[in-house]
């Protein structure tokens, strides 16, 4: 006859193992979900738009950020971290990103969302390069699941123009 410990030995390893199949079920799982997502962010005004005393320019603007994010969400997603950076290219370097807003989305049902703001976080370029500097607004997605691996994409939303005098 197996002793007690035994026999606790053989049920643990037995639900371990069938945890670790369903976790690996989960995770390929999310392989099969094709999200469509969309977005869209109108510049509404360009609040200021300054040269700082160390050189480097600076600007703040208010815009409105919509997007359907619905799609991205799978019986395996715990949350999305969602945010939206300015990407432009200057002499110096071919690939410049700033991000100006962020946030979390916990479910489903707020991954529909508009939003009207200022950018939360400071737009600075190091130097005077953003004179009339053409620049794409890109929303960047993080997808947590709650088990498997994390995945990123975005979507790129071209045709911003920065003005060509400080105000």
């Amino acid at each position: 006859m197996h002793s007690f410990g035994y026999r606790a030995n053989a049920l643990l390893t037995f639900a371990v193992t069938i945890l670790a199949v369903m976790c690996a079920i989960a995770s390929v799982s999310d392989n099969f979900n094709s999200p469509s997502p969309t977005s869209q962010v109108q510049v509404l005004n360009i609040n200021w738009f300054r040269n700082k005393p160390d050189g480097d320019d600076e600007l703040s603007m208010t815009m409105n950020i919509s997007a359907d994010l619905q799609s991205l969400f799978t019986w395996n997603t715990k949350q999305i971290f969602v945010f939206l950076a300015a990407e432009y290219q200057t002499p110096q370097n071919s690939l410049n990103q700033v991000s100006l807003w962020d946030g979390i989305i916990p479910a489903k049902e707020h991954a529909r969302f508009y939003i009207h703001t200022t950018n939360k976080y400071r737009f600075v370029d190091q130097g005077s390069n953003l004179w009339e500097r053409d620049f794409n607004m890109t929303l960047h997605w993080h997808v947590m699941p709650k088990t498997g691996k994390m995945f990123a994409d975005k979507i790129v939303m071209t045709g911003f123009r920065l003005p060509k005098s400080y105000k």
